[in-house]
This record gives structure tokens, C-alpha cells and sequence, in this order.
């Protein structure tokens, strides 16, 4: 893969490679509309599969916030069209690498010392580059580890990258007023934390104590003395990804004991610790050679704090669905619903999240669920189309909701693709056998 000599990193600079990704764009649907005059039946497929290469091909180098947010919605399999989601989860662990050179430029502006003078043997060449850093396998005392750089300028842009990508994010999503400002300040707040790997070494360090008795899964030992806010370093662990893994053939004895492996690290994390590793794609997890599942990163945790864990959880039992007023005070607790409602606001919402709500949280009333259900995915995916095309949802304020819903419903929506990836039927209780320790 081609590697980049440097990154741009003034906010004119990242300005200018958006709008001209805006302007391809838009010749792609010039040229569609153009085509579809011809042939009325032309479908949007070449479209999309234009429009995502273009938007990736324009965000994968400018790296940073915008991509990541490009990662984020390649988890929302069900929301974006398949040309987006596959070109989009790219972003995961395949995006062209810092060069040598500059990769050493970069170590030394941080930790004040070249590679070398540091390590006993640093490869130069990185073995996994994502949206805001990349890891390079590096050798000292005798320990094999991996160390993390993050990309020039990441941390500085977050604010302007955002602000480039808020309106593509409003169009999509359907969001109105100034009510939207606590969902963005929500995602800068996240990504920025994601930039300090000081305070990723310590969150690593308190979940995966928190977590060594949960059987079945690993984590890396961390170096303080070897990382600083923009570098970080960890044992090498050896292993599958977890994208890669589910590609092959394995029995399904081995789907349900890492389903459930995965199942119950989740649960234990949001019951237990009331914070979560908010980033559940393939690429933060690895199939170690004994089986093991190994969790590789840490820098996206969510706190789950108790006004929105309570309420939220109820809102998941099957017999608040039966309640009607009790299923309406948790919506008004959740602000799914708002005192400002109007009357045919708040009977349509209130019909159109009981019927999303009972079809996401049916895993969570059953003592086991299959996560390779054909007609589960095949509801969730019917219900995203009916939303998408109903003229209600367009014509009414969509940005509904607590702030927190925006990382804790990304994490069981990630979590729940991982198991159906990996064809897993999970006992749902299971973790509870934890919460003692």
C-alpha cells in the first residue's frame, strides 16, 4: 500500500480535500442523472459504489476525525447502502501508513527520542494503520510489543473536521434545531479522548484488571514509561482478526463459546463496571492460537451513568412494553419523548419506538438468542427501510433522545453484529455468574 509523506493538517488544507470530494460527488450524480434519462430503470447501485470509493478515497488521507466517523457508520449495516458499508469498513485497519521517515519525525516530536534509541528493533513499517493511529511491532528486554503513534495534527482538527462533516450528518440523519449540539459535542468529546493515550493506557489498565476474571478472553500489558499522550505501547499479542476469523470455516461450537465469551464481557462491563469499551468492530479484537478472544483496544470507552442506565434498562424488559404508562415516563426520562411534543408527535413516537424497542431488545427477554437468525436481521433490516422511506419521520424532528444513546446504542449494534459474524447463539445470563467477583 502506498504510504503518505505527510498529512494535511491546517484547517484551509482539510477544508480544500473535502470540498473537492464534494465536487466529485456531485459529477457522480450529474453523471447518474445524466445515464438514468436514457434508462429509466437504472438503479443507484454504480451511484453509491461511486460516491463511497470517492468519500473514502477523500477522508482515508486527511485521516482523523472524519474518518473515524466513516468507521463509525460502516458498523450501521443497516442504515447505509452495502457500496458505503463495505468501502467504509475499510477504515477499520486498512488505510494507507505514515512512510518511514516520517513515522520517525513524528515519534521523536513526541517522545523526544528517534525509534531506535528507544527500542532494541522497531519495524518501520507499520502492521495495522487505522483512522487516528498506527501500529508499528517493535522489540525490548526480550518482549515483543506494539506500539501506537497517532497521526499529525488529529487531536488539533477534531473540532474543524466536525464541523466539515456536520451537515452531511444532519441531511442524513434527519436532525433539526439547536437540540443537535449535544450529540456532536458528545462525539468531539469522544474522539478526543480517543487522541489522549495517556488517559487510553490508564482506562486500559483499570477494565482489563476489572476483567481478569472473565474466562476466555485476554488483554496486553501496557508500558507507562514506553507511551506518552500521542504514543503507546503494549505487549504484542499474537492472533486472528476478528474479521478475518469469521471469513473462514469453523465449527459452531466455536461461534457460540466466542459469541458468549464476547456476550459476557459486554454485559459484565455495562451491569458491573458501568463503563464500556464503546468500540466493538472486528479490529479491536483478535482469535488468539489457543482459542482465547483478546481485546486489543481501549481507547472509546463510554461511562453509563445512573440517570441514563436505569431507566434504559428498564426501558429493555418485556414488561414495560405491556405498561403503557410506565413504557411513556421511561421515553419522557430518556427524552426519547419531550414535554413539547404535539399530540400527533407523541403518539406517532411513542408507536414508532415501542416497535423499534421491542425488536432490539428481544435478546435481552429471552434465556438464550441466536444471533445468526435469519429473520432477526431480515426485521431489523425491513424496519430500517420502512423509516427511511416514511414521510412522517422526514417531515418531524428526528433528534430524539438522551446524548448517551448515541455510543451505548453503538455498542450493542456493533456488539450484536460481531455475534452474527461469528453465528453465535449466547446464553443471555450467563455473565451474571460475575458480578459476585
Amino acid at each position: 500500500m502506498k504510504t503518505l509523506d505527510r498529512i494535511p493538517t491546517s484547517k484551509i488544507e482539510r477544508a480544500g480535500k473535502l470540498v473537492q470530494t464534494g465536487v466529485k460527488v456531485g459529477g457522480n450524480y450529474m453523471k447518474y442523472y445524466g445515464k438514468k434519462l436514457l434508462n429509466p430503470d437504472l438503479e443507484r447501485e454504480s451511484l453509491d459504489e461511486e460516491n463511497a470509493r470517492d468519500v473514502y478515497d477523500g477522508l482515508k488521507n486527511l485521516k482523523g476525525s472524519a474518518l473515524k466517523v466513516a468507521q463509525m457508520l460502516s458498523m450501521e449495516k443497516n442504515m447505509l447502502p452495502r457500496a458505503y458499508v463495505e468501502r467504509f469498513s475499510l477504515a477499520q485497519f486498512s488505510v494507507p501508513p505514515l512512510s518511514g521517515p516520517l513515522v520517525r519525525k513524528t515519534f521523536r516530536n513526541y517522545l523526544g527520542y528517534y525509534p531506535d534509541e528507544i527500542f532494541d528493533h522497531f519495524e518501520a513499517e507499520s502492521v495495522n494503520a487505522a483512522s487516528i493511529g498506527q501500529v508499528h511491532r517493535a522489540r525490548k528486554d526480550g518482549k515483543e510489543l506494539a506500539v501506537k503513534i497517532q497521526y499529525p495534527g488529529v487531536s488539533e482538527s477534531i473540532s474543524s473536521d466536525l464541523a466539515l462533516v456536520r451537515p452531511v450528518a444532519l441531511r442524513m440523519f434527519n436532525l433539526k434545531g439547536k437540540d443537535t449540539d449535544k450529540y456532536f459535542k458528545e462525539v468531539e468529546d469522544k474522539l478526543t479522548e480517543e487522541t489522549n493515550y495517556l488517559l487510553e493506557l490508564k482506562q486500559s489498565q483499570v477494565i482489563t484488571e476489572a476483567c481478569a476474571p472473565l474466562e476466555g478472553i485476554r488483554f496486553p500489558k501496557y508500558y507507562p514509561d514506553l507511551s506518552c499522550e500521542r504514543i503507546l505501547t503494549m505487549d504484542w499479542m499474537e492472533g486472528e482478526h476478528l474479521g478475518e476469523f469469521t471469513q473462514k470455516d469453523y465449527d459452531p461450537e466455536t461461534g457460540n463459546r466466542l459469541g458468549q465469551v464476547l456476550w459476557d464481557f459486554y454485559m459484565f462491563q455495562m451491569h458491573h463496571l458501568r463503563q464500556v469499551h464503546a468500540d466493538p468492530h472486528p479490529g479491536n479484537f483478535l482469535v488468539g492460537k489457543d482459542g482465547s478472544l483478546i481485546a486489543i483496544d481501549f481507547g472509546c470507552i463510554k461511562a453509563i451513568p445512573e440517570s441514563f442506565y436505569t431507566p434504559y434498562f428498564e426501558l429493555a424488559r418485556q414488561a414495560t412494553f405491556s405498561d403503557d404508562a410506565l413504557f411513556t415516563r421511561k421515553l419522557y426520562e430518556l427524552d426519547i419523548l419531550t414535554p413539547t411534543d404535539s399530540a400527533d408527535e407523541t403518539v406517532f413516537f411513542k408507536a414508532l419506538f415501542r416497535e423499534m424497542l421491542e425488536l432490539f431488545t428481544r435478546p435481552f427477554n429471552q434465556d438464550s438468542f441466536d444471533f445468526s437468525s435469519p429473520q432477526f436481521w431480515e426485521q431489523i433490516g425491513a424496519l430500517s427501510q420502512q423509516f427511511s422511506a416514511d414521510p412522517k419521520i422526514r417531515k418531524m424532528n428526528a433528534n430524539r433522545g438522551s446524548r448517551h444513546f448515541l455510543y451505548i446504542n453503538r455498542t450493542f449494534f456493533g456488539l450484536y453484529n460481531l455475534l452474527h459474524d461469528l453465528k453465535a447463539e449466547v446464553r443471555v445470563h450467563d455473565y451474571e455468574r460475575y458480578l459476585g467477583n
